[in-house]
């Protein structure tokens, strides 16, 4: 079935508005306990410092209400479907970073840029509409759809804090099922077909793949990992052979191959 003819996945607006906040809570109360030699560590995304990264995470949050802030926008119907966003990524990493930089050199004091953010989120957001349209980095999209991409950006980057720092800042559930649910759904969308059926339990079973289509008893090809290396490999974290080196993915089949298909993000 053609990516464009299926049924997109729906997730509550509630939960997620919920995840995403739990997980900034998350974020908030270990970026409190670090010290000045932690926030000056290198991390994994190029030259940005433990600094520069939570502050970036701040951005989850407060794009949306800075989108919010702005007048809807004119088209009818969104630019952007919730699918498409991880493909739309990759072109916006240097100014983001520029940003980021900006954001952590003029908010010396991280928890009073937490609390700002998280108290103009929770008193803008529960108002305003599901259907509201953004304006967002990348295109027009649905206010339900971009709160989804928010718990991809909070959860990803407290991976990659807790890389960095050595901490081991907990993920909220939701906030975990919904960004593997959406970057499963991207790869199905990058490879449409049902010849390849790719497990990332508990959260998520998706066919890709052009070719022959499974349709009873064990599929021939079927590739199964956990959700934070699944998130790894679909953000460029980790990369496929590594992560079968490592036995951190099962891949059977002669189709069970994803590595011309990773990352989804840039």
């Amino acid at each position: 079935m053609p990516p464009s003819q299926k049924r997109a996945r729906r997730y509550d607006p509630v939960r997620t508005r919920s995840a995403v906040l739990a997980q900034f809570a998350h974020v908030r109360e270990a970026v409190g306990t670090l010290t000045p030699g932690q926030l000056a560590l290198p991390t994994r995304l190029g030259d940005w410092t433990v600094r520069e990264l939570a502050a970036h995470l701040t951005m989850a949050l407060s794009g949306v209400t800075r989108s919010l802030e702005l007048p809807a926008p004119a088209p009818a119907k969104p630019e952007l479907t919730l699918v498409e966003w991880p493909a739309s990524t990759a072109d916006r990493a240097a100014r983001i970073a520029d940003d980021s930089r900006a954001l952590a050199a003029d908010h010396p004091d991280l928890d009073a840029l937490y609390g700002e953010v998280a108290g103009r989120f929770e008193e803008m957001v529960p108002g305003a509409g599901d259907e509201r349209l953004l304006t967002t980095r990348v295109g027009t999209m649905r206010l339900a759809d971009f709160l989804v991409t928010r718990t991809v950006e909070l959860v990803v980057h407290t991976d990659d804090l807790n890389e960095a720092a050595g901490l081991d800042i907990p993920y909220d559930r939701q906030a975990l099922a919904a960004c593997t649910r959406l970057l499963a759904d991207a790869l199905a969308e990058k490879a449409p077909g049902g010849s390849v059926e790719v497990r990332i339990p508990p959260f998520a079973v998706v066919q890709c793949v052009p070719g022959p289509r499974h349709t009873r008893g064990t599929p021939p090809n079927v590739v199964e990992t956990d959700p934070l290396t699944w998130i790894r490999l679909a953000t460029g974290r980790t990369e496929w052979a590594r992560a079968l080196d490592e036995a951190k993915v099962g891949a059977s089949g002669e189709r069970a191959d994803l590595a011309a298909l990773l990352p989804l993000m840039g």
